[in-house]
């Protein structure tokens, strides 16, 4: 499970003294806890891997996006950590998916949900979701569905 993935590389990065990667990892167990505190008020049991993917994806791109507003304000050092963050918790995600990839799986997707229209949207991206957490990202994805859809 990648819950004793990252509690065990917890452990590794305070063996190796690697202060980055101990925070971010520590930072990454916090965001799981409350994920699963979010979950249980829910009435939820604890997240599966795939949730947790889709969690680790959140935070890539919040890191992406801090990169981008730290670049814009000529703070390279602060650029630098997210980076690192973003390599980090980036080797906990499965290899993603090539464009080629995506579009051949959006293409299965439509056909075995029998989309046949906008409306359909939401099936198929509920379709791929299941079988490919973590390995495609769903912002990209979703453009891609419409078109198929609308087209």
């Amino acid at each position: 499970m990648l819950r004793d993935d990252i509690n065990n590389a917890v452990k590794d990065a305070m063996r190796a003294k690697d202060e980055r990667k101990l925070s971010t990892l520590r930072m990454v167990n916090s965001t799981i806890k409350n994920a699963d505190i979010e979950a249980r008020g829910q009435g939820k049991g604890p997240l599966s891997d795939a949730d947790l993917l889709g969690i680790f994806q959140k935070m890539i791109k919040q890191r992406q996006e801090s990169v981008e507003l730290y670049d814009k304000g000529g703070r390279a050092e602060l650029a630098d950590q997210e980076r690192a963050e973003i390599a980090i918790i980036q080797g906990y995600l499965p290899k993603q998916m090539s464009d080629a990839d995506v579009q051949a799986a959006i293409a299965a997707a439509v056909k075995d949900t029998g989309a046949a229209g906008m409306k359909d949207m939401g099936k198929v991206i509920a379709e791929l979701r299941a079988k490919y957490a973590g390995q495609m990202d769903f912002g990209k994805a979703s453009g891609l569905v419409k078109a198929a859809l609308s087209g």
